[in-house]
């Protein structure tokens, strides 16, 4: 977890892959896009990421991607390619302060708990593991076989957070786009950016 706090200037690392639940990373751009407290967001999308939002969304191809996920132009999020091993966040001298991976498929999650780094979305996993610095993946499967678990397990172990893509019902959602929201900001608070829009249950 970030120590946030309102002066801050955060760096972050988004990342998505091939699970469904293409809306929760949806809201989550949305929502880092006006947070003040976020400078930069580096964004990555996998081959079967693009597929699933395809399917899910009606957003094929990979050009202006940032700008049809959110519905305009983005001042602070940069769309990296996943293909790019050199780009900036594959390495620890870049200043990334955290990572999301949303959603998360179990191949990634594969991938990351097991070092297997040939695409950018697992090498800047990697890198924020050894630097220590917050690793979210938003994990997507049902039902979960034991290696799903194992890996889960050993992803935790190297100091990942595991965060299921499990949204609450608690706060009476009344669409799809709102359950995905509060999911964003539950993940987002978990990281020190807690969200005004946050529903808190009261006792």
């Amino acid at each position: 977890m970030l120590n946030a706090n309102p002066k801050a200037t955060l760096n972050l690392t988004v990342a998505t892959t091939g699970a469904s639940g293409s809306v929760f990373l949806c809201e989550l751009l949305r929502i880092v896009e006006t947070d003040a407290r976020v400078s930069a967001v580096n964004f990555i999308a996998s081959d079967s990421a693009l597929r699933v939002m395809a399917e899910e969304l009606d957003i094929a191809g990979r050009e202006k991607l940032v700008e049809r996920l959110l519905g305009e132009h983005s001042r602070k999020i940069v769309q990296q390619n996943n293909d790019d091993i050199g780009a900036n966040i594959a390495s620890g001298s870049y200043p990334c302060d955290a990572m999301i991976v949303m959603p998360c498929s179990m191949g990634t999650l594969s991938r990351i708990a097991n070092g297997n780094a040939e695409h950018l979305i697992e090498r800047a996993a990697d890198v924020c593991l050894k630097e220590k610095r917050p690793l979210v993946l938003c994990v997507r499967e049902t039902p979960l076989n034991k290696i799903h678990i194992r890996n889960m397990y050993r992803a935790a172990d190297a100091g990942a957070t595991i965060f299921p893509l499990i949204p609450a019902l608690y706060s009476r959602p009344d669409s799809i786009e709102e359950i995905a929201r509060q999911f964003a900001c539950r993940v987002l608070q978990h990281l020190g950016l807690p969200q005004d829009n946050m529903f808190r249950w009261k006792a």
